[in-house]
């Protein structure tokens, strides 16, 4: 079913979170540490967003309206899904906003400066790029969005499960959009088929590689996708993504998991 960009701006916006009363709703009953250690690299990567968007902008993506306008709204959701994260970590007087960003950013490696000209050219050497796009969007949205999920379970706190569910109902609408773009894009050629396939085998990593430490991503991994529970989200991703022309087996969220359970 395709995407209606539309309607999707329309509906969408800053996430709400006033009435939660974020700042006094631990105060008697605090966060487990290994939750807030997810919370910390949740808040780290959604405030990334606008780099991630940076590297996008540079390919032939920004040629089409219909992606950039839902990159602009997306963009604007996860900013405000960073900056709500952000109110629970202050709560419980942990690093976050604009310092916490700040921190990060600095300690982004040499190699991050050279993202944007890397993305730049393989857009020049590869016309289905934004096919590329597309479906790695469609994993990483989806790994969120399960992510959410099992941290709410484990947390088992009403308000901080209020917060991550308002954020998983605006995940599942960038998940609609990456899937409809990718299948679309995947539709039309065999050629692109092979093309996402191959750089998804070679190159794809969960969402936050490489703006965190690999022990903070091996540790997140482990936490949400460790148990039972977490790997039948595994596996229902990677069906999911299995049912897009040309990309079945691929099994990359499984693989993932084990990676880290092995790290």
């Amino acid at each position: 079913m395709a995407f209606d960009v539309d309607d999707y701006v329309r509906r969408g916006g800053r996430l709400k979170w006033d009435d939660l009363g974020l700042r006094d709703a631990f105060a008697t009953a605090p966060l487990a540490d290994g939750i807030l250690r997810c919370l910390q690299y949740m808040h780290d990567i959604e405030s990334h967003t606008i780099c991630y968007l940076r590297d996008t902008l540079v390919t032939s993506a920004h040629a089409d309206p219909s992606v950039t306008t839902f990159l602009t709204a997306w963009n604007y959701e996860e900013h405000w899904h960073g900056e709500a994260i952000g109110e629970v970590l202050a709560a419980h007087g942990r690093p976050s906003g604009r310092p916490r960003v700040a921190d990060v950013r600095r300690g982004l490696s040499r190699r991050d400066r050279w993202r944007p000209l890397s993305f730049m050219i393989g857009s020049a050497l590869l016309p289905d790029m934004v096919a590329v796009h597309m479906v790695w969007g469609a994993i990483n949205e989806f790994t969120t969005q399960a992510g959410y999920g099992l941290l709410a379970r484990k947390a088992d706190h009403p308000v901080l499960g209020e917060l991550l569910r308002r954020i998983m109902r605006q995940e599942g609408l960038h998940i609609d959009f990456y899937v409809s773009e990718g299948a679309r894009r995947l539709g039309a050629s065999r050629a692109t088929q092979r093309l996402v396939r191959m750089a998804l085998n070679r190159f794809w990593r969960p969402v936050g590689h490489g703006v965190r430490p690999a022990e903070e991503t091996d540790f997140v991994i482990n936490y949400l996708f460790g148990s039972d529970e977490g790997a039948a989200a595994a596996a229902r991703i990677d069906r999911r993504i299995g049912k897009l022309p040309g990309l079945s087996g691929l099994e990359l969220v499984q693989r993932a998991a084990t990676g880290a359970l092995a790290a």
